[in-house]
């Protein structure tokens, strides 16, 4: 389990495709400190490290990935969020976040507000998949706040230390981004729809 606070922020070093899977390799300042086996979460999507060497890590993503995911469109150099699952006793900055991204969404606007940016997203709304006002969302991996929340579109604000410190600052409108949306609100409208 993640909370979508951003530990580090990576590149990607190296990417092949090996038959329908994606091999990744990530230069980050926190790859010595991985090990094999384990969970790690890249733009949201919860990861398996299978390999290591000096300043990166190796992980694999397969097709059923890549196909819920915007994975399959990152180029080599550009920037990835990551965040190990979070310890027993840490504590709980974020939301609860599995690394289970649910479906891709795409930028609609950016606005520069003097201090702080304003975007807005789209997404395609589903009975499992939805936003409440001032709900938790995790975008690329992060813990926002969704506002002006409608039926297929939300916004966020973003704080300066965010925007320097994770890959928001390279989202632009048309940009894909992995969305994960709130496991409390998924569980409630699964049950409501049971009940009808």
């Amino acid at each position: 389990m993640f909370t979508g606070i951003i530990e580090a922020t990576g590149t990607a070093a190296a990417i092949t495709h090996d038959k329908g899977n994606l091999e990744l390799w990530v230069a980050s300042p926190i790859s010595g400190e991985l090990k094999i086996d384990q969970s790690v979460s890249h733009n949201g999507i919860c990861l398996t490290v299978v390999e290591l060497a000096p300043g990166r890590h190796r992980v694999t993503a397969i097709e059923e990935t890549l196909r819920k995911t915007n994975l399959g469109e990152l180029r080599e150099g550009q920037v990835i969020n990551i965040e190990r699952c979070m310890a027993a006793n840490g504590r709980f900055d974020g939301h609860i976040v599995q690394g289970h991204v649910d479906q891709t969404g795409e930028c609609l606007s950016v606005k520069d507000e003097n201090g702080s940016w304003l975007y807005e997203f789209r997404y395609t709304p589903s009975a499992q998949n939805i936003i409440v006002e001032k709900g938790s969302i995790c975008i690329n991996g992060v813990s926002l706040t969704a506002f002006d929340a409608i039926e297929d579109r939300f916004k966020v604000a973003i704080i300066p230390y965010t925007y320097e410190h994770t890959n928001i600052h390279e989202v632009q409108p048309g940009t894909k981004v992995n969305l994960e949306f709130d496991i409390v609100g998924k569980y409630v409208a699964r049950l409501m729809n049971f009940k009808s």
